[in-house]
């Protein structure tokens, strides 16, 4: 990308969009062009069209998304769907009528089905059935990957996709009715450590694996798609190292400092038995995270001490 050029950055407010413009403005881009939800509604195809028309950006990250963990994506299923086919309709389309030179589709490891092996191989993509707590916002991205790959091959649109897996870092969810669990799990531990409570409740049995990549990882592994990866297949982005969720529970549990217990809700779901990203693929065109575990968790809860008020009113 060429340092004078447009560049929008579409949910530049969340965390993996902030950890977008983070790294551009880190690289010399300064040209960055950025919305708000209440300046511009994505779902609003009308506009949409102009702010394309007028912007004409030359290159687009797609970070735009109603996203949320499981209580979210189960309660919200229509908004979960239609939003999210609407946002990524509407950016991907209008990149193409204004001749955008490249963009950048960000999806979600939860596109894969329940059952897959693991890890998760970019070719496994539509060979199962989808895990039902999520299966709306996997059918939009999916669609979000489908746009893309059509767009590429009947227009000759340079359009990509990647599909991260778990994230955290600043300007995360910390709202306990919508946010995933890293979130959710700092939040009440160090309520529960502030307001001397015994006990803290987590979901489910603690048995499912995950993997966590660090927002400013993934902006890194975004940059470095968008300046030398143009092949028609999605792309994976992840450590290729998981944890059990009752592993991360006791790590986050010893940063924050919390001496309690944890009581594990076995009533409430799992979720998806393990979800593990076969990243090979990055690996070979070069590119391998930096942050571990421990080290990003320290630094998200120092950000998140320092931004508490934001996140938790």
């Amino acid at each position: 990308m060429e340092k004078e050029a447009r560049i929008y950055v579409a949910g530049h407010r969340g965390m993996v969009g902030s950890a977008l413009v983070r790294k551009l403005q880190s690289e010399g881009f300064t040209n960055l062009v950025t919305r708000t939800s209440a300046e511009l509604d994505l779902r609003n195809q009308a506009a949409v069209a102009n702010f394309f028309a007028q912007e004409q950006p030359h290159y687009v990250f797609l970070a735009a998304a109603k996203v949320g963990g499981i209580l979210a994506n189960n309660t919200y299923r229509a908004e979960f769907l239609y939003d999210n086919l609407m946002i990524e309709a509407n950016i991907i389309h209008n990149a193409h009528q204004t001749g955008v030179k490249k963009l950048l589709f960000l999806g979600s490891s939860c596109i894969y089905p329940k059952m897959a092996d693991q890890p998760l191989k970019e070719e496994y993509l539509l060979s199962g059935f989808l895990e039902p707590t999520n299966e709306p916002y996997a059918i939009a991205k999916i669609a979000g990957i489908k746009l893309c790959e059509s767009y590429r091959s009947q227009y000759g649109s340079n359009f990509i996709s990647a599909m991260p897996t778990n994230l955290y870092g600043p300007n995360d969810n910390y709202d306990l009715n919508s946010s995933h669990v890293l979130p959710a799990l700092i939040r009440k531990f160090h309520e529960a450590k502030v307001n001397d409570q015994p006990t803290v409740e987590v979901w489910g049995t603690g048995s499912p694996r995950r993997e966590f990549l660090h927002a400013d990882d993934l902006a890194d592994a975004c940059f470095f798609l968008m300046e030398h990866y143009n092949d028609d297949l999605f792309v994976n982005i992840g450590t290729g190292e998981d944890v059990t969720i009752r592993e991360v529970a006791e790590m986050i549990r010893d940063v924050v400092g919390y001496e309690g217990e944890l009581r594990w809700n076995t009533d409430k779901p799992d979720g998806t038995p393990r979800k593990l990203m076969d990243v090979s693929r990055l690996h070979a065109q070069g590119w391998h995270h930096t942050t571990d575990l421990r080290r990003g968790l320290e630094n998200t809860y120092q950000d998140f001490l320092e931004n508490e008020v934001m996140y938790v009113e």
